[in-house]
């Protein structure tokens, strides 16, 4: 089948309007209020960077932060050299991994739930972040498996270090460090700082986290516990993958705001007793605690970017898999935007004031089989 495929699921416009098929797959003392304003900004980017800012100046308070940074720490086995990295000065990427599994759900192996690309350039006080959907169609290799698959298949045929080689060849883009967190976490973080003020735009009826049908919403606006304010944001029967990637924002957004304005001593340590175990990264203390700094000291700005997609049906071994393929132009676009936050591209005519992102609607061949398996969907 053609890869020069339009779909009427093309959501450009100002922002680029953007299965797993195997079983087995987050102060005491408020020293100045101009300060914590600078700080509750770059900790609404998303609930993860929060997590590592809000982490590092936890240091200056917990004595046993530096115990749980170091449990957090682990290292990619293919890691780069981030040695020489100055986070306070260079741009950096940061892939932010949202994981399906523990204990209770027992899965056998996670699977990529959600994926967060962010760069974050000190200079320009920018930080960009591009939602990547968890059903793109894309190229994977690791020891386990070389071939196509969704691009959330990555972490359970490689982990960490597959997946960062799947993002970084489908994005042209060199990953830095990366976060990982389960959704047992983000839980018990919305409930330990009593849960979080979201407006509902639909009646909701969703499974938690351990399988069962029990959360029921109504449209509008709710003070949503932990497990209300998962089931919100991971829904995907009243829209698509791309509007779930907003939603997640929106609920990660209001969870960060309120972490910081609980105000209690205990509630921090319960934040982060309910990362403990749930949260791995390869960036070292050091590097989180200046990136700490770097947000009470700077004043970012920050932009989001959605993929242009259409979806489609394939079925290669006779299961009927439901995917998504990225829209070339999109690829190019965010690709760009991310490589010249971090230095690696010049600015041309996509970076004027005026420029208006329009996709073609014509799928990039790398994220659609080539094979003539593939159905569209309407």
């Amino acid at each position: 089948m053609s890869a020069k495929r339009k779909n009427n699921n093309d959501s450009s416009g100002t922002s680029v309007e953007l299965h797993t098929r195997r079983k087995n797959r987050k102060k005491k003392d408020k020293k100045s209020k101009g300060m914590l304003i600078k700080f509750t900004k770059i900790l609404t980017l998303v609930l993860l960077l929060a997590i590592l800012a809000f982490i590092g100046y936890g240091v200056k308070m917990l004595t046993d932060a530096n115990e749980f940074l170091n449990d957090s720490y682990q290292p990619r086995k293919n890691s780069k050299v981030n040695d020489n990295i100055d986070v306070q000065k260079d741009p950096i990427s940061l892939l932010i991994l949202g994981l399906d599994d523990n204990d209770k759900r027992n899965l056998g192996s996670a699977r990529t739930d959600s994926m967060l690309l962010l760069t974050v350039n000190p200079t320009t006080e920018k930080v960009d972040i591009a939602s990547i959907p968890r059903d793109t169609y894309t190229a994977i290799e690791s020891k386990e498996f070389v071939g196509n698959d969704k691009i959330n298949a990555a972490f359970t045929y490689g982990g960490v270090d597959t997946t960062i080689d799947t993002v970084e060849s489908l994005l042209d883009i060199p990953i830095n460090y990366y976060v990982t967190v389960d959704f047992a976490a983000f839980e018990k973080i919305v409930d330990a700082i009593g849960g979080v003020e979201v407006d509902v735009p639909f009646t909701l009826t969703e499974q938690n986290a351990k399988g069962k049908k029990v959360v029921d919403l109504k449209k509008g606006r709710h003070n949503l516990s932990g497990e209300e304010a998962l089931a919100f944001s991971r829904t995907r029967y009243v829209d698509n993958d791309i509007e779930r990637g907003k939603r997640q924002q929106q609920v990660l957004e209001a969870v960060a705001k309120k972490a910081m304005a609980v105000g209690s001593i205990a509630k921090y340590k319960s934040i982060l007793e309910a990362l403990d175990g749930h949260i791995q990264t390869d960036m070292p203390s050091d590097k989180i605690l200046s990136i700490a700094q770097s947000g009470l000291t700077k004043d970012y700005q920050f932009e989001s970017f959605a993929f242009s997609w259409m979806g489609f049906d394939y079925a290669p071994y006779g299961e009927v898999v439901s995917m998504v393929g990225l829209h070339q132009d999109s690829l190019d676009y965010i690709s760009h935007k991310l490589r010249l936050s971090l230095g690696l591209e010049q600015k041309d005519e996509r970076d004027a004031p005026d420029f208006k992102f329009q996709s073609n609607g014509i799928v990039a061949p790398k994220t659609y089989p080539q094979d003539g398996l593939a159905v569209d969907q309407p």
